[in-house]
């Protein structure tokens, strides 16, 4: 490969690493070139496939800066670079790899990190990205379900505090102005009807004195007409 010919293809390799969410590496020996593009079409629109040479995939990890790529990248090699859900990838490279055992999952790269094959399978046992949003929106309203209902318990216990005393102040509107409770029958205040029973031993007694010199009087002229 001429020189040019090989930095063209290092660069569009850091490209692809460098657009890409994550990547998978695959030993491909033994597939047709049919099944490839069945694998091709089976990752979609989010993920491409490139068969790559070694060293020039060695330089362009580097370039990167992806380093521990030298024991990954043994054998015929194809790359599965990913954008946007990793999991959805790694569960279509995972269910081709069962229906055609000759696609060899090697390991990968997610968030700078190396990922064996091991990881890579747990990885396509996750859930995909939408089952996990969905869960996490369902949580996120259950947890406002929660904090409506504390909200509006105090609310819905003023309520009834404030219909308790409406119901009393209908029955005794006194409560609203601040005044002694009164009386059932005449509507004056209790108090009052009771002021003028403390008054009245008094007013017996005064005319009590009064019509004492009256018989007094009435007995002297009494004697004064006898003894004419």
């Amino acid at each position: 490969m001429a020189r040019a010919d090989r930095q063209a293809a290092v660069a569009e390799i850091v490209e692809s690493f460098n657009d890409a969410d994550g990547a998978v590496l695959t030993d491909y020996r033994g597939l047709t070139v049919k099944e490839l593009q069945n694998l091709r079409r089976s990752l979609g629109e989010n993920a491409s496939y490139a068969v790559v040479k070694n060293t020039l995939a060695k330089i362009a990890a580097n370039e990167v800066g992806i380093s521990g790529f030298d024991d990954l990248l043994t054998g015929p090699t194809a790359i599965a670079f990913i954008k946007g859900d990793v999991v959805e990838a790694a569960k279509g490279l995972r269910d081709f790899a069962k229906a055609n055992p000759a696609l060899i999952i090697k390991g990968g790269v997610l968030d700078g990190n190396i990922l064996d094959a091991k990881d890579i399978a747990k990885l396509a046992d996750l859930e995909s990205r939408e089952v996990l949003l969905g869960k996490l929106a369902g949580a996120m309203l259950a947890s406002l379900s929660q904090v409506v209902y504390l909200l509006n318990a105090p609310l819905a216990q003023a309520a009834r505090l404030a219909g308790a005393l409406q119901a009393k102040a209908e029955q005794d509107p006194s409560i609203l102005a601040g005044g002694a409770p009164q009386d059932s029958t005449s509507g004056s205040p209790a108090a009052e009807d009771e002021a003028p029973a403390q008054e009245s031993p008094e007013v017996t007694a005064d005319a009590a004195t009064d019509e004492a010199p009256a018989a007094e009087a009435e007995t002297s002229d009494e004697g004064e007409a006898t003894e004419a």
